[in-house]
């Protein structure tokens, strides 16, 4: 598994701002977190979808096809800190 996180710039309040990603070897994801400007979180894994939150249509591209885009600062991080991310996701939602 590959874990990453993705800064997107831009100003539209309903895309998020954060996006964090749990890929399979041929890089599609499996679980995903969406956090918004507004604090509003999203997640997503093959059986559940919250917030508006979806898995992609296809695989996630390298992260050096992400930085391309200027609107995009990709990162690779650890399953720990992805698994922290993705726990306070779940969690928010159950207490909604």
């Amino acid at each position: 598994m590959t874990h990453l996180k993705c800064k997107w710039k831009h100003d539209n309040p309903d895309h998020p701002i954060l996006l964090y990603s749990e890929l399979d070897e041929e890089r599609w994801e499996t679980r995903k977190v969406e956090i918004f400007r507004n604090g509003k979180l999203g997640f997503a894994d093959r059986d559940t979808e919250f917030g508006g939150s979806g898995l992609g249509l296809e695989p996630v591209p390298p992260l050096t096809a992400i930085a391309a885009d200027p609107e995009f600062e990709p990162e690779a991080i650890t399953k720990a800190e992805f698994e922290l991310v993705w726990s306070a996701a779940v969690e928010s939602a159950s207490t909604k």
